[in-house]
């Protein structure tokens, strides 16, 4: 392997997925409309639809509008949720692992009852330097 090779971080996958979201606090699985969906404390925040190639996360919409003109090769809104909060997110298009656990933890924090964000206050919040 070359060295350029070793630099460049694993596309995430369905089971990063799963791996990642399952270690948030109070997390769940559970299969809905056919796929898998996480839930923190009950509430859904990230679904692995389709082929479980892309993610759907909630996403505040000014923030993803955003997002989407930003990077349409890595996000976009699916039709049926464009009326809601959320936005889906090409695994393959990610850069790596660290990417994907933040897009999974910010979306956690936004479904999250405050319990549970007192009582992990960094969890999803962008690393200061």
């Amino acid at each position: 392997m070359s060295v350029a090779a070793a630099n460049v971080p694993a596309m995430p996958d369905a089971e990063d997925v799963r791996r990642i979201a399952l270690s948030l606090p109070d997390t769940t699985e559970k299969i809905a409309w056919s796929m898998p969906t996480f839930r923190v404390a009950g509430k859904m925040f990230a679904t692995l639809p389709e082929n479980e190639t892309s993610i759907a996360v909630r996403c505040p919409k000014v923030e993803r509008d955003e997002l989407v003109l930003a990077e349409p090769g890595k996000f976009w809104i699916a039709s049926h949720e464009a009326q809601f909060a959320w936005v889906r997110a090409r695994l393959d298009a990610l850069e790596g692992e660290g990417e994907l656990r933040d897009i999974l933890a910010d979306s956690w924090r936004q479904a999250a009852p405050t319990r549970l964000l007192e009582a992990h206050p960094r969890l999803g919040l962008p690393a200061t330097e």
